[in-house]
C-alpha cells in the first residue's frame, strides 16, 4: 500500500462510511447475502451490538476516509459456542487488493486472541471470491467445506465457503477464559 492505513476501533462517526461500503457489497457483491443496504443508523446499531459484547469492530482509514471495516461477532447464540466467533471483512471497492483487508483482519484476530477465544470462522459468500479466500488462507485459516447454492442473489445461486482458524491453541486444552456472554440466545 502506498498510503498510510490507520486501523482503529470504529465509532458512531464512521456510520456513513460503513453504510456506503456495506451498501455497495449488498447491491453488487456476494460477500453478504443481504440485498437491501442498511442505513447509517442501522449500521450504528450493528456496531454497538458488537462492541457491547467487548468484541472488535475496526475500521481502516486512509486519507481521513473509511477504506474498509472488519469485526468479529458471535458464531451462534448457544452457550457451547461462547469461544467461537465469526469474522466479517468489507473493503471499499477502490481499496480492494491493497492490503486493507489484511491489516484489518490481522487486528481482529489479535483482539480475539487477547480475549481468550479459541476459534474463528469465516463464512465467505461465493466460492469464486478468490480475494477473500486468499486473505483468510494467508492468515492461517483452513478450508473446511463448501455449502453449495446456499443463497440466490443477483440472478444466480451462490455458494458459501467455510474456513476456520484456531486461536490460542484451539481445542488442545481446556478454556482459560470465560468466553463470550451469549445470554439472550
Amino acid at each position: 500500500m502506498g498510503e498510510d492505513v490507520i486501523v482503529r476501533p470504529a465509532t458512531v462517526g464512521d456510520a456513513d462510511g460503513l453504510a456506503a461500503i456495506y451498501g455497495h457489497h449488498c447491491l453488487h457483491g456476494f460477500g453478504t447475502f443481504e440485498e437491501v443496504p442498511p442505513s447509517a443508523d442501522n449500521m450504528v446499531g450493528r456496531l454497538k451490538a458488537v462492541q457491547d459484547r467487548g468484541l472488535p469492530y475496526l475500521v481502516a482509514e486512509t486519507d481521513g476516509a473509511v477504506a474498509g471495516f472488519a469485526f468479529a461477532g458471535p458464531f451462534r447464540p448457544r452457550a457451547a459456542y461462547r469461544y467461537t466467533v465469526e469474522d466479517s471483512v468489507y473493503i471499499a471497492p477502490d481499496r480492494q487488493g491493497q492490503g486493507v483487508g489484511r491489516a484489518l483482519l490481522t487486528e481482529v484476530i489479535a483482539a480475539c486472541e487477547a480475549l481468550g477465544l479459541r476459534q474463528m470462522v469465516a463464512v465467505i459468500g461465493d466460492s469464486g471470491n478468490a480475494g477473500s479466500i486468499a486473505l483468510h488462507r494467508s492468515l492461517g485459516f483452513t478450508h473446511q467445506g463448501v455449502g453449495k447454492e446456499f443463497g440466490y442473489k443477483l440472478g444466480r445461486w451462490v455458494d458459501i465457503v467455510w474456513m476456520q482458524r484456531s486461536l490460542n491453541g484451539g481445542g488442545s486444552r481446556e478454556p482459560d477464559a470465560q468466553g463470550l456472554d451469549l445470554r439472550g440466545g
